[in-house]
């Protein structure tokens, strides 16, 4: 039975992802996507974009059970770190929030829903770390 999902996240960090890390971001992904027990159909796509005032990583990964993005913000102090995971699976959450702790996060600002008819909010809270 599908469970619907919804993990959206936005995080402040001190350790983002720089230009030249881009097969480090796309092994991140593979890496978040495999630890939560989901499989990649596509992807990951990755793109670091270079224009001043939005400089950071995009990304976006097809998996299985719907999808996995990412957007990250290195001009900002702190940084900034959004995740976007939607499954029609089970979600550990805790899983995502220690994968983010590769970036040194100093908080981590989530909304779990629940969207299998109306959409409903499971858990939301910001954590300072």
């Amino acid at each position: 039975m599908l469970k619907h999902k919804h993990l959206i996240i936005r995080a402040e960090i001190n350790s983002p992802p720089s230009a030249d890390d881009l097969d480090k971001m796309n092994f991140w992904f593979q890496d978040l996507i495999e630890s939560i027990g989901m499989k990649i159909l596509s992807g990951p796509h990755t793109v670091y974009c270079p224009v001043i005032g939005n400089r950071g990583y995009t990304g976006v990964c097809v998996i299985e059970t719907s999808h996995v993005a990412i957007h990250t913000w290195d001009e900002d102090s702190p940084a900034v770190f959004q995740l976007d995971v939607y499954t029609c699976s089970e979600l550990d959450v805790e899983i995502v929030f220690t994968k983010i702790k590769q970036f040194d996060p100093i908080t981590i600002d989530y909304t779990l829903l629940d969207r299998d008819g109306d959409l409903v909010i499971l858990e939301k809270n910001k954590l300072t770390i």
